[in-house]
This record gives structure tokens, sequence and C-alpha cells, in this order.
């Protein structure tokens, strides 16, 4: 782990997507944060320990989901399957399938294990499965806040962890799509999924993968930012912002399955230039907690000050 002594930073961008505006400032207090994600074999230690056994690996009661079918309801989670040619990118169903089988041991289909795959972030994990990881390593999932803090590495209102070029000099500084999505990987930066940790340069504060390879979970419940007001005749920036209610994280567009959605941080291996612009420090998503996927992982973090912020 690394410690950052927290600060003030300006959180947020103004100039990519809706859902990161408006920029503030604000601050957050020190805290120590895994210096990669939680890879496969840090969570096969975790399993071997506890017998946790993942959503991914349990078959969902229909009950929860109205109008699916029965047949469906067995153990599986979301993989990305590239498609043969363009397609509508506003339908993610032509690039996403509930793959039966599919779960953090076997992260590419119900047919593929974990060999040679140590090292790569762990995957198909939901909110729960995280927090239960991070609560036997006896640390906590980080706020988006604390998240952010950290993966800016220093440069304060950067576009990127890194400055304000995504390849400056055609250097390729993380984990994301490359080419037109979802059908055309030009691998430049040489991996189709997952890469290994430590594999690109770390940040300002000594972190990895703070960009792109997999999205990571944070505590906050996703609702639109909104500035905090200062305490009165205070001269300072609000301090550890948190994020809206469970009540608001609930998807307007789904009012039959009201699952509650954290917010994910920064982007993963599918995110691309054509399609999804959120391999920065600001860039931000909605994910519902029974939700899991190949692209999706977590890093924990303890903070200086023992406060319960969940």
């Amino acid at each position: 782990m690394r410690h950052l002594p927290g600060g003030a930073f300006q959180m947020g961008a103004d100039s990519f997507y809706p859902e990161e505006a408006p920029v503030r400032r604000v601050q957050v207090d020190g805290f120590w944060i895994d210096e990669t994600p939680v890879t496969n074999r840090d969570f096969a230690r975790f399993v071997a320990a506890t017998n946790h056994v993942t959503l991914a690996e349990i078959a969902p009661d229909p009950r929860d989901y109205p109008g699916m079918d029965p047949a469906s309801a067995q153990p599986g989670s979301l993989l990305f399957q590239r498609t043969r040619g363009p397609v509508d990118l506003a339908d993610y169903s032509q690039w996403w399938q509930f793959s039966f089988g599919t779960d953090w041991r076997h992260p590419h289909g119900p047919d593929s294990s974990l060999d040679g795959l140590d090292d790569h972030p762990v995957v198909h994990v939901v909110y729960a499965d995280a927090e239960a990881y991070a609560k036997w390593a006896g640390k906590s999932l980080p706020t988006e806040a604390e998240w952010e803090y950290a993966a800016r590495g220093g440069l304060d209102g950067a576009d990127f962890a890194w400055g304000d070029e995504l390849a400056p000099g055609g250097a390729m500084l993380a984990n994301y799509w490359q080419g037109a999505f979802p059908f055309a990987n030009t691998l430049d930066d040489g991996y189709e999924r997952t890469s290994p940790v430590r594999t690109y340069p770390a940040n300002g504060h000594g972190l990895f993968d703070m960009i792109g390879n997999v999205w990571e979970w944070t505590v906050d419940w996703f609702a639109q930012p909104r500035i905090e007001r200062k305490a009165k005749g205070s001269c300072c920036v609000p301090a550890n912002p948190r994020g809206g209610t469970k009540r608001e994280s609930l998807d307007p567009a789904n009012p039959d399955t009201p699952i509650p959605r954290k917010v994910l941080k920064g982007g993963s291996h599918l995110c691309a230039p054509s399609y999804c612009q959120r391999y920065r420090p600001a860039a931000r998503h909605p994910q519902a907690v029974d939700s899991s996927t190949s692209h999706i992982g977590f890093r924990c973090i303890i903070r200086d000050k023992k406060e319960n912020r969940s």
C-alpha cells in the first residue's frame, strides 16, 4: 500500500460527460491505498480462508427479477464479446452477454481458467464481494473522492493521470481499447482483455492501473455531483464529500427492478476514444450492486482516521 497524506484538489470535469460536472474543489483526509487492483492471486487467498462464494456463482432468484425466464436462472456473469462489425453503439446488448458458468475462476467463459492470470485483476465480482474481501483484509473500499484524489497522482486538474494528452508521443500508458469499438481492437497496448498489474507506469503517487484495465468499485451511491456548502464562517473547502443516497442511485429507466447503483471509477480495457472516453480520474459510471462483469474489479484503502464513511 501507499500512504497519501490527503489534501485539496479539483474534483470532476466540465468538458467530457455531464455526470462528471461541475468541477468543484474538495479535500480528503489521509489514507493508505493498495498499489494495484486486487489480483486473482489475492482473491484466491481470501476465498481459501473464508470459503466465500461470489454472487456470480449463485443462481439468481427469478422472483427478484420480474420477467426473467426461469430457465435463465443459472449462475453466471456478463461477458464482453467482440462484434463482427460496426453496430449501434446505443445498444450495449450487442457486445455484452450473460454467460452461464462465467465467474472469477472462469473469467473468459465457462471453459476458461485462471492459468497465467494470477497477477491480473480479479473480475466478475459484485459490490458485496469486494466489500467482503475488504473486511477480511482489515481494509475498506474508497469513496469516490478518495479514489479520484489517488488517481490524479498530484496532477490537479489534468485530463489524464499523467497529463493532458492520452498517448504522449504514442506511448501507451494504460490498458484501454485502441481502434473502432466494439469490433476492431488494434492492440497497440498489447492486450485484448485485462493485463497484469504493474504493466504500465505508476502515477505520481506510485499507484498502478488507476486508469484502464478494470473499473473499480467505490462505496458511494451514484448521483449527479453537487456542490457541498462550506460550514458557516469556514474558510476551508468541503472535506471528505460523499455521493448521493441509495434512493437517488436507482435507475429511473428500470422501475420494475429497483436495484441501487454504486459509483465505478477509472475506466477499463474496453474504454475507447471512439466510444467511451472514461480512462480518466474524473470519469464515473453507475453500476448495479448485483451486476458483475468481465471488466470490473476493485482496490482497498485504510483511512488514517477511524471513521465510518460507508
